[in-house]
């Protein structure tokens, strides 16, 4: 969606046109859900806290900016209810262990099916990311999955965009070491792919370039 059918767009929902108020829905909605999904690691958080923010955005899209992307700011929300719901289950929230991991002395598995080494390798991912702190998981989810360039990220998060490039280099690091690890066990054989992250060269990439020129 170009910026000037963007801006139509929420016009017409600002006018009270319901049409126009769903479709802003469906442009983003998979890819905020995504985002919120990389963040808490719950499917079900994420989709009540979707749900959740396009309630707070098309009651209040009277408000928005046309200085700035509907996408910024509708993200910027997003990240604030997720803020809130972590500020307020942080006792349980920190405590919580992923359940499936494999003991050292496990004997070794049969040969499993491509569907299930790709969700044994997907929850590795999520159990990886969220060892990252809140910083470093944010941005890689916006700069490998979302494809936000550097200085949107750093305008997102009211930081300089070289402290932007210094936490992703750091988390990127993060991450494949910690992929490293949970490679060791049986059938976690992960190699990054759901983040566009290169595990198995001992380097971490972005899918499109091997430098964050963004």
């Amino acid at each position: 969606m170009t910026r000037d059918e963007e801006r139509q767009l929420i016009e017409r929902a600002i006018a009270g046109d319901r049409g126009a108020a769903a479709a802003c829905i469906q442009a983003y909605e998979r890819s905020l859900y995504a985002y919120l999904l990389r963040m808490s690691g719950k499917p079900d958080i994420a989709e009540d806290i979707c749900q959740e923010a396009f309630v707070r955005v098309l009651t209040h899209i009277e408000r928005f900016d046309f200085r700035y992307r509907f996408s910024t700011w509708l993200f910027t929300i997003a990240k604030r209810l997720y803020l809130n719901y972590a500020q307020k289950m942080k006792p349980a929230y920190d405590t919580e262990t992923v359940s499936g991991r494999r003991g050292k002395d496990a004997p070794p598995a049969e040969p499993v099916m491509a569907q299930e080494r790709q969700t044994v390798r997907r929850s590795a991912i999520d159990e990886a990311m969220q060892q990252l702190s809140m910083e470093q998981r944010e941005i890689l989810v916006l700069f490998h999955q979302q494809d936000w360039p550097i200085s949107l990220i750093a305008g997102h998060l009211d930081m300089p965009e070289g402290t932007v490039k210094s936490h992703l280099h750091r988390g990127r690091k993060k991450l494949r070491d910690l992929l490293r690890e949970t490679a060791k066990r049986p059938l976690a054989e992960i190699d990054g792919e759901a983040m566009g992250v290169e595990v198995a060269s001992g380097t971490v990439s972005n899918t499109t370039t091997s430098e964050v020129t963004r």
